[in-house]
């Protein structure tokens, strides 16, 4: 039996390398629980639950599985669902997005599909799409460089606890003139830039799935004044973080 025109695919995954996927169905990829790393495009996001990627039909795409994972992503038939304007959008999820993939995890592959489950997968093609016209500022350029991806992994691992550019080049075997134009060449952007952009996207995830205080995750992400965390997370997304955590919560 063929699959249905639209289908939830929910499994458990182990952290895991980097991998390549592919898939000739428009794709939701959304993670209930843990975080997924996902480049395409010569970009980077970060995956935590509170945002997921529409990937085109045939588009081939990197995965890395962060942390524990349980997926909860949507197949749609090219004939089902209108192509997306891009490629690859990540975005954030709005409560109704959540509650109807929800909804939709009672239908998989092998389900006859439903009048019900029909209208739960058309209502959600067009709530994808009108999120995903509002793309995550939370990105990164994926390096070209060896040198300059260790450098950037060890400066996401080391974001709360203060590092410094010439520790980074220290501890990557690189001159910091060297690093420093690896990072303009690659990136288009300084490592203070990209430190400051791997802290908010950290802060993000802590926002969206944690009940901390504000405060305490400008702290943990290695903030030191909680103005300059808020003035720094305004300019980046249009909003205090405490107005962000609540697109999150209120329907």
């Amino acid at each position: 039996m063929n699959p249905p025109d639209a289908y939830c695919f929910t499994r458990d995954f182990a952290p895991s390398g980097p991998a390549p996927f592919r898939v000739g169905r428009h794709y939701l990829l959304y993670a209930r629980s843990g975080t997924l790393r996902l480049e395409a495009e010569g970009l980077r996001w970060t995956l935590p639950p509170a945002r997921a990627a529409l990937i085109a039909a045939d588009h081939p795409i990197t995965i890395a599985i962060l942390t524990q994972l349980t997926t909860a992503s949507v197949l749609f038939a090219p004939d089902f669902m209108p192509a997306p304007r891009q490629a690859v959008t990540v975005f954030d999820l709005s409560p109704l997005a959540r509650a109807l993939i929800g909804e939709c995890l009672a239908f998989g592959p092998d389900d006859e599909p439903t009048a019900y489950g029909l209208t739960l997968f058309r209502t959600l093609c067009a709530v994808v799409l009108k999120l995903a016209e509002t793309p995550s500022p939370f990105v990164l350029p994926v390096p070209s460089s060896v040198q300059l991806q260790r450098a950037l992994d060890l400066t996401e691992a080391q974001a709360a606890e203060d590092p410094t550019f010439a520790g980074i080049a220290r501890d990557t075997g690189q001159s910091p003139r060297a690093l420093a134009r690896r990072f303009a060449d690659e990136m288009g952007m300084t490592w203070q830039q990209a430190l400051r952009r791997i802290r908010l996207m950290q802060a993000v995830e802590r926002l969206a799935t944690t009940p901390l205080p504000v405060t305490d995750i400008a702290m943990s992400v290695g903030y030191n004044s909680l103005s300059a965390f808020n003035a720094g997370f305004r300019e980046l997304v249009g909003m205090s973080p405490t107005q962000y955590r609540a697109t999150f919560q209120s329907s």
